[in-house]
């Protein structure tokens, strides 16, 4: 499922924006039932292809959808996980892991990769790009 964002919304409260690298308008990409738990899809935000992930917590995270290894566009399909109490991203190339929330590479020193501020608001997410 590929997914475009619709015009932009700021007006209902946050339910999880976690550090983010890349901030902007917020951008409505999908209802959060569109997405399957530890699972990622990827949307077309303000131009940019972006990768979003809902966790089994409800809780949503978006990063930029080029590997930084391999700038390949997969981050999408990559395997859920976490780190302590750190969700993590781990590549599906190449295996790197990221922390989804701030992009931070966790395994080895390394490129990160873009991480934006995602939210639900009335049952959308959005992303901030």
């Amino acid at each position: 499922m590929t997914i475009t964002a619709e015009a932009p919304r700021t007006d209902a409260l946050l339910d999880h924006a976690g550090p983010a690298l890349a901030e902007g308008v917020w951008h409505s990409v999908c209802a959060l039932g569109d997405l399957e738990p530890n699972w990622g899809e990827a949307a077309l935000v303000a131009g940019r292809q972006v990768a979003v992930f809902r966790l089994r917590t409800d809780e949503v995270y978006a990063i930029e959808q080029r590997d930084p290894a391999s700038e390949a566009y997969v981050m999408a399909r990559g395997i859920v996980g976490s780190r302590g109490d750190r969700p993590t991203i781990t590549s599906p190339l190449h295996k790197q892991v990221y922390d989804l929330a701030t992009g931070e590479r966790l395994d080895a020193p390394g490129a990160p990769v873009a991480a934006f501020r995602a939210r639900v608001v009335d049952g959308m997410v959005q992303i901030a790009a």
